[in-house]
């Protein structure tokens, strides 16, 4: 079923490269860059490649357009749409059965999940593939009478949801389990294991095959553009912080090392452009001795710049602490940067937490760590930073001299206490630099119980609501 590209739909629209053009248009859109150079080699590989084999060409384009790792599954959603299988229904070749063998009647669910059940044991992944198409077609083509998912008007609905609601094929999993098994074979516990494993695998692709089925019959009717806008995923450098769930933030945590990997590289590029100071005049003229009193080789004096120490203060209080998190675990990476680093994290007060982060450190589950071993709570365990920012002062002010950088990790939520601007400012004027990292969107600075825009008027204050914009930040940030 899903081995041949429809020709058909791409040749109504403006032809082969023309649909091209407009395939790389929507993975620009979606964050993947794709430059004039691989454009170009993509159309050789359509040229080169039988459309006729949908993986070889899918593999292809994906060779030519993806430079980064982290893109392929936004690559994969958008090819599912621009390059799909098939028109409607497809080729029809599996039956749904119906309970009253009427032709849009209610659809057999237990015979349809026997049929189901069958081809997971069997592993058959051609067969789920139609069967994921036939299902999708017939619930959503199904009349209100029955059991289908019409939409408005009478018109097909295709509703993921609804399919597998109806399917269920996780609870297939003791069937299936049972019919595998040899009869009055002894216990082996650990094949067990492997085939429960196996037979999830195949209800997860089979699950799958429901969602981008229903996705391609969804662009059929309300265009690519529409369906893209919220069925491709965003690239794991795009997530936004305090939106992010526990998987999107576990791969965020992924990304660290290659992060901090090129913004190093992008570090020692400008290092070695900067090594070049103002211009040596009297060098220089020395030089020009030999080559008659004309300059042709300049000197310069040598820089030399110094590694700044880096004084850390974040707020771990709720979905914060997912921000704060990845950006202490950057921090970390990028160590070396710096001659010193010291971390304060704070709720209502602060403490230091630096020995959690020492080199080496577990950093898995430091930010468990860091609430459960850290004396962050006074009250009423709500943010006060104008009371953590006192504490901070009163405490560890010998920390900030005129060798710090400062970075401020937080909302600027303050729940309507007072941001003691004061102290702030104090400990702003005694840093080298500072700055504060907000992964709020500015928009929403100010608001409610926001101090953001008071906070930004003694600090300079930078959205960082996702990792490339934290990176940017850092990047520009990082000594040279």
């Amino acid at each position: 079923m899903m081995g041949v590209v429809d020709t058909a739909r791409i040749a109504h629209d403006h032809g082969l490269p023309g649909h091209l053009v407009d395939f790389v248009g929507a993975l620009r859109r979606h964050g993947v860059a794709v430059g004039p150079g691989e454009t170009v080699d993509a159309a050789r590989v359509l040229g080169a490649l039988d459309l006729m084999y949908r993986e070889h060409l899918r593999e292809g384009l994906a060779a030519a357009l993806l430079r980064r790792s982290g893109q392929r599954q936004v690559f994969d959603t958008l090819f599912e749409l621009y390059f799909p299988a098939a028109l409607g229904a497809g080729t029809g070749e599996v039956e749904v059965p119906r309970v009253d063998d009427a032709e849009d009647g209610p659809v057999d669910v237990d015979a349809l999940r026997d049929i189901l059940a069958d081809l997971l044991r069997d592993g058959d992944t051609d067969a789920l593939e139609e069967l994921a198409r036939a299902v999708v077609d017939a619930l959503g083509n199904s009349g209100a009478q029955g059991n289908g998912i019409r939409g408005a008007g009478g018109q097909p609905s295709w509703s993921a949801y609804q399919a597998l609601r109806m399917l269920s094929p996780e609870t297939l999993l003791a069937r299936i389990m049972d019919e595998l098994r040899t009869g009055g074979a002894e216990e082996n516990t650990f094949a067990d294991e492997v085939l429960r494993r196996e037979i999830r695998d195949r209800i997860a692709a089979f699950r799958k095959m429901i969602t981008d089925e229903v996705r391609r019959r969804t662009a059929e009717t309300r265009g690519r553009e529409q369906v893209a806008k919220t069925a491709v995923p965003k690239q794991t450098e795009q997530v936004e912080f305090l939106s992010a769930h526990a998987e999107q933030l576990t791969a965020l945590r992924r990304t660290v090392h290659p992060l901090a990997r090129r913004l190093a590289s992008r570090l020692a590029v400008r290092r070695k452009a900067a090594k070049r100071g103002t211009l040596d005049m009297r060098r220089t003229l020395r030089r020009s001795m030999s080559t008659g009193g004309v300059p042709m080789r300049p000197a310069y004096r040598t820089r030399r710049p110094g590694r700044p120490e880096l004084v850390i203060l974040c707020d771990v209080s709720g979905s914060v602490a997912g921000f704060s998190h990845f950006t202490l675990l950057l921090v970390q990476a990028l160590r070396e940067q710096f001659s010193k680093v010291r971390v304060f994290a704070f709720v209502e007060r602060a403490d230091e937490v630096t020995h959690l982060f020492e080199p080496g450190a577990e950093l898995s589950g430091v930010m468990q760590r860091v609430l459960r071993e850290a004396e962050l709570v006074a009250f009423d365990g709500h943010s006060d930073y104008g009371s953590s920012f006192g504490g901070f002062v009163e405490h560890w002010g010998e920390a900030i001299t005129s060798k710090t950088s400062l970075l401020v990790l937080g909302d600027g939520r303050t729940n309507y206490r007072d941001p003691n601007l004061t102290v702030l400012r104090r400990i702003v004027g005694a840093a080298r630099h500072a700055h504060w990292l907000n992964p709020e969107p500015r928009r929403q600075w100010g608001s409610g119980d926001s101090a953001a825009l008071r906070y930004a008027d003694v600090i300079p204050m930078h959205e960082c609501r996702t990792a490339a914009q934290l990176a940017d930040v850092v990047e520009a940030l990082l000594p040279i």
